[in-house]
């Protein structure tokens, strides 16, 4: 139970525990890829805030993430734990925006999942040609399965090769993707199989080095890069960065302090570039995503607090009623 006075009496409040089954079960990935989209319009014109990632580093290799955020009638903040050898831990802190009472903790490794995948299919619908058709994943991993799900969402897909280090696992998750999605996904030999002739790729790995190699991509392409928010680690290569016509962030503050894919590609008069924009610029319609059907465009995701806030608050929403 929650105290807290609004001046004329005091009342009390349950605070919702919600649990990772609860997300999953009040969370469908249409309604996330329309509320993360929301939260881009609301941030390109002031009604929702976003503060960027801070983090606390231990001796220990433990290090604390925090990312903060308002939208809507809700505010809060998600804070997690990783450790390289005890994986990572994710709650989300929900309070009133106009009381700024505690309304709710949120278990969110589920949540995160899904919003990560979310604004991929927002950065695909917008920036994506209309006639792609066809998707090649790097990676199999936890963020791999709700990528492939919101492009599904906000396309109609043809076929989805997917393609990572190991030739068992991907076959599998393949294999589980397809029966799980009712679409044609398929594991790649190799990588440049992946790639080669796809017209939306997605990158979701933990590589510390290119997965890409520029010269696999397709003229027209839209690339997603969501695996890198450390400085020093990139998914993509430079000259690829090189050659998008239009690069978009979720945030150009949180992309100069984590984005390594851009941050080891460019000089400081590269972040002046007029190829660079915000995401929430392009789903205003403020600035257009492509000029033609031949160029390469380029969603950099780092994931913002105020995304977080707005899957948040639907959930608690969903729940309470």
């Amino acid at each position: 139970m929650n105290f807290y006075d609004t001046g004329t009496r005091a009342i009390i409040i349950p605070m919702l525990h919600i649990t990772e089954e609860d997300v999953l079960r009040l969370l469908p990935m249409s309604e996330a890829v329309r509320l993360v989209r929301e939260s881009f319009e609301s941030l390109a014109t002031g009604s929702a805030r976003n503060q960027a990632r801070r983090r606390l580093h231990l001796p220990t290799g433990a290090v604390l993430h925090q990312l903060s955020g308002q939208f809507g009638n809700y505010f809060g903040c998600k804070i997690y734990s990783t450790h390289p050898k005890h994986g990572a831990h994710f709650l989300v802190l929900l309070y009133d925006a106009a009381t700024a009472a505690p309304l709710a903790l949120i278990d969110a490794n589920h949540l995160g999942q899904i919003r990560t995948g979310a604004a991929t299919g927002v950065a695909t619908s917008l920036m994506a040609n209309p006639a792609a058709d066809t998707l090649a994943v790097i990676g199999s991993g936890f963020q791999a399965r709700t990528q492939i799900e919101a492009i599904l969402t906000v396309r109609p897909i043809r076929e989805v090769r997917v393609w990572s280090r190991t030739a068992t696992r991907r076959a599998e998750f393949a294999a589980a993707c397809a029966r799980d999605f009712n679409s044609n996904i398929v594991p790649a030999d190799s990588a440049g199989a992946a790639v080669t002739g796809a017209t939306i790729v997605v990158t979701a790995t933990y590589a510390k080095d290119p997965v890409l190699e520029a010269s696999w991509i397709s003229p027209g392409a839209h690339i997603n890069a969501i695996g890198s928010n450390n400085p020093q680690r990139r998914e993509i290569p430079p000259d690829l960065i090189a050659a998008a016509s239009t690069i978009a962030t979720d945030s150009l503050e949180q992309a100069r302090i984590e984005s390594g894919d851009l941050l080891l590609a460019w000089s400081e008069a590269d972040w002046q570039s007029p190829r660079l924009t915000e995401l929430s610029q392009v789903a205003a319609g403020l600035r257009p995503a492509r000029a033609s059907t031949h160029d390469i465009t380029l969603f950099k995701s780092n994931g913002l607090g105020a995304q977080d806030i707005a899957v948040a608050g639907y959930v608690f929403e969903r729940m309470r009623a």
